[in-house]
């Protein structure tokens, strides 16, 4: 079933909507969510989570050509607020050094001035991610989206881990200077 005719049956509120998106993008969603709790029963339940905040969601929202990244989304904000809810997040290793690596890259989230243009630093960084190349890209969000690491990336695509830090290193390097040309101070 195309996503376009999931997204009809949400906004029909026709419940099989939820059967058709977990028979679609179930595994996925609930692998994205392993990969940030480690835990295969929070995972399911963040899958299932992320059903309901679609049922909520959908209308007024429409993501009828991008239906996995919207359900994505929502799967990863859930399972990330499962972690701080847990006190795992501050302990998570895996977490801190993906944060560490993006430090140098992304203003300060504490920075009230960058509080009030995430939605403009949001449209930057998919602008940026745009003008990757799509395997640069396709790196940059296994690491940073969905989480992966590097020996994960490189099993995926074939390729050693030296060229997988090697993109994400270029990559953040390119990032940042983007937001600097952007009007961003780092």
């Amino acid at each position: 079933m195309e996503d376009w005719q999931i997204v009809e049956l949400f906004q029909k509120r026709e419940e099989i909507a939820i059967e058709r998106t977990r028979e679609k993008y179930g595994a996925r969603l609930r692998a994205l969510a392993l990969g940030v709790t480690e835990d295969f029963q929070t995972a399911e339940e963040c899958e299932n989570d992320t059903y309901l905040a679609a049922w909520n969601a959908i209308p007024p929202q429409e993501p009828r050509d991008y239906l996995y990244a919207f359900l994505a989304r929502i799967t990863r904000h859930i399972a990330l607020n499962r972690c701080r809810e847990a006190g795992r997040l501050k302990r998570d290793g895996k977490l801190c050094a993906i944060s560490a690596e993006m430090e140098q890259s992304i203003p300060a989230p504490d920075d009230v001035e960058c509080r009030l243009e995430e939605g403009e630093l949001k449209r930057a960084i998919n602008g940026f991610l745009g003008e990757l190349k799509p395997e640069a890209r396709r790196i940059f969000l296994r690491r940073y989206f969905f989480l992966d690491s590097v020996a994960d990336i490189s099993r995926r695509f074939g390729i050693s881990e030296s060229k997988v830090k090697t993109s994400l290193f270029r990559s953040r390097n390119r990032l940042r200077e983007f937001l600097i040309k952007e009007g961003y101070t780092l």
